[in-house]
């Protein structure tokens, strides 16, 4: 069976243009910052560029929480940060950050254990390439139906064991019809249907001969 076409990688859907900041950029910097470009989070650089943390609306909020008020057991730390005025003292460290090259699923999976809206782009030896987002990662699924009807007929269905059967997408959703010579295909094949980038689901009406 044709194996799908490969998938695209963060590269494909970052922000290329990524706003960031120093280690000794400013409070009320960050804040303009963030307001400026409509982000939640930036990335803290040194150097020529290396990522070494992440300052986000959460580790600004912490002044505010803090205000006046007398920490907890346990909230010494967050204290702390909450009397920072740089984006070093700020900042989430180290910073989680995902390769150029990495597949959208790969960063949806971080972005879900980590629970960050935003993802630094970063190469090989840690410099900033771009930033990635939910958003961008969401636009696969913008596909057109016609489009992801054809790459499953040319990269799932173009075996000649796969004659008998066709596809039809409706918003999204792989419906494969026809008959298999051999029902053991049927996993195999709703498996690289689903792998299509924009399948929302894939769905069976498959018989054997």
């Amino acid at each position: 069976m044709p194996k799908p076409a490969g998938p695209r990688v963060v590269s494909d859907v970052m922000t290329h243009t990524a706003v960031a900041i120093g280690r000794d950029g400013p409070y009320k910097e960050i804040v303009a910052l963030m307001d400026g470009w409509k982000v939640s989070a930036l990335p803290v650089l040194e150097g020529e560029g290396r990522v070494v943390g992440v300052v986000s609306e959460a580790d600004l909020l912490l002044k505010e929480a803090f205000r006046g008020a007398d920490p907890l057991s346990g909230e010494v730390g967050s204290a702390a940060k909450a009397g920072a005025v740089r984006a070093g003292d700020l900042m989430s460290s180290p910073a989680v950050t995902v390769r150029a090259g990495a597949s959208l699923a790969e960063a949806a999976r971080i972005m879900a254990r980590r629970k960050v809206k935003r993802l630094p782009v970063v190469n090989g030896i840690g410099l900033l390439e771009g930033v990635v987002s939910r958003s961008d990662l969401l636009k696969v699924f913008l596909r057109e139906d016609g489009e992801i009807e054809a790459e499953i007929r040319r990269s799932v269905l173009g075996g000649p064991a796969l004659t008998g059967v066709d596809v039809t997408v409706t918003e999204g959703v792989a419906t494969l019809r026809g008959t298999l010579a051999d029902r053991s295909l049927v996993p195999l094949l709703a498996r690289a249907a689903r792998a299509v980038e924009g399948v929302v689901d894939v769905r069976g009406e498959l018989g054997t001969t």
